[in-house]
């Protein structure tokens, strides 16, 4: 009877902290991605959408094989505007350790990028910017074109990393 009790309350402590820490990864995930606001002129214009590294696929279609062979473990997702009139989306790619984040930054270095100093290195382009801290790949883009896009971005990105 008593060791009966001892297997049900041991089972009992092992489902509340599986769960407790399958829900914290969630919640974690969802506030590595700045709220409206939390950034000077953006504005979150979307839900946070979280993809494991299995559906990852389903987001990035045809590109995700490169973040899965990286060791992406998850990745969340956001829309953003900037002072109402240019759109950017947010990737923020948890790899399994920060080599994975190196290799995907480093197959994006190009003549034509320069060097940011957000995170522990980072690239950006006239209409994106994608840096890595630790384990985490970030990749900001934007759809639009403006003379203010390039410091706007970077705002972003270090509102973003801030959160991780």
């Amino acid at each position: 009877m008593v060791r009966s009790r001892i297997l049900k309350s041991t089972a009992l402590a092992i489902t509340i902290l599986a769960f407790a820490f399958g829900s914290g990864c969630r919640k974690k995930a969802v506030n590595l991605l700045p709220e409206s606001g939390a950034v000077a002129g953006w504005e979150k214009s979307s839900q946070t959408r979280i993809f494991e590294a299995k559906d990852l696929w389903q987001y990035i279609d045809g590109d995700a094989e490169q973040y899965v062979q990286a060791g992406v473990v998850s990745t969340c997702t956001s829309d953003y505007k900037y002072q109402g009139r240019l759109e950017a989306v947010v990737d923020v790619y948890t790899m399994g350790n920060p080599t994975g984040a190196r290799t995907i930054l480093d197959k994006g270095k190009t003549t034509d990028a320069a060097s940011v100093k957000v995170g522990d290195d980072g690239i950006q382009f006239a209409q994106s910017l994608t840096f890595r801290k630790n384990n985490y790949l970030v990749r900001i883009v934007t759809y639009q074109s403006s003379p203010d896009a390039g410091q706007a971005l970077l705002a972003l990105a270090l509102g973003v990393e801030k959160n991780l």
